[in-house]
């Protein structure tokens, strides 16, 4: 499979999916881990609104990691970028990373400057 190029052992292939998703605006995908088995579940398009706060915070934690890869580091900006919403719904934005701060999947880059963004938080 690696030789004919359909599979390779790198491990990008994620990466390569949630930042396809996140070109597209699409509400983030969900991996679902069960009987040794992990299903991976992509949705179609959907406005920002009609996300739940749960999509809201996969997606943040997605839009995290992915930009962590890149060494860089989630911020209202590149957040609002991935939903594909203007600046007049930044509060809802910043609602969104509090609410993945409280669920402890990102934590600040750097506490002492909480504009500094935010990166996942693995622990």
């Amino acid at each position: 499979m690696r030789r004919m190029e359909i599979c390779e052992e790198r491990g990008s292939g994620i990466d390569r999916v949630i930042e396809a998703i996140e070109q597209a605006n699409l509400p983030a995908p969900d991996f679902v881990s069960a009987d040794g088995v992990t299903r991976a579940v992509l949705y179609g398009p959907r406005p920002f609104s009609t996300l739940t706060r749960a999509e809201r915070v996969r997606a943040c934690y997605q839009h995290a990691c992915l930009l962590h890869e890149q060494g860089r580091r989630a911020t209202n900006t590149s957040l609002r970028a991935r939903f594909g919403v203007d600046q007049s719904q930044s509060a809802q934005v910043s609602r969104v990373f509090r609410d993945a701060l409280k669920d402890g999947v990102t934590k600040l880059a750097d506490p002492d400057a909480p504009k500094g963004g935010y990166v996942p938080n693995f622990a």
